[in-house]
């Protein structure tokens, strides 16, 4: 039993230590239709001075050539929201035969 927690919290510990300290993008799609160009969300300054961090959930609809159309914010900080959308616009996704929505995590961590 001690060293399945041991184990458990090594790997949790070293998952955290690697992981970069700057705004990483995770994207889940429903449709499956792949990004083409991802540009990374700036971290607003003021954000990382007040130490907010979290998580920015959006609906992107994606036009059949694959460019951003709208987007919907689901949820998350206003201070990293505005920033979310400002990259997600100019994420390209694969073409397709008709338009899909595509939920999008960007997660932000100072």
């Amino acid at each position: 039993m001690r060293n399945r927690i041991s184990v458990a919290l090594f790997v949790l510990v070293a998952t955290l230590t690697l992981a970069p300290k700057h705004a990483l993008t995770q994207e889940t799609s429903e449709s499956g239709r792949k990004v083409v160009t991802r540009v990374a969300p700036q971290y607003p300054n003021i954000a990382r001075s007040m130490k907010i961090q979290g998580i920015v959930r959006a609906d992107v609809l994606v036009a059949p050539n694959g460019k951003v159309t709208s987007i919907e914010v689901k949820g998350g900080h206003p201070l990293l929201a505005q920033s979310a959308q400002d990259a997600l616009r100019q994420w390209k996704w694969e073409t397709a035969s008709h338009e899909t929505h595509e939920i999008v995590e960007l997660r932000f961590n100072p």
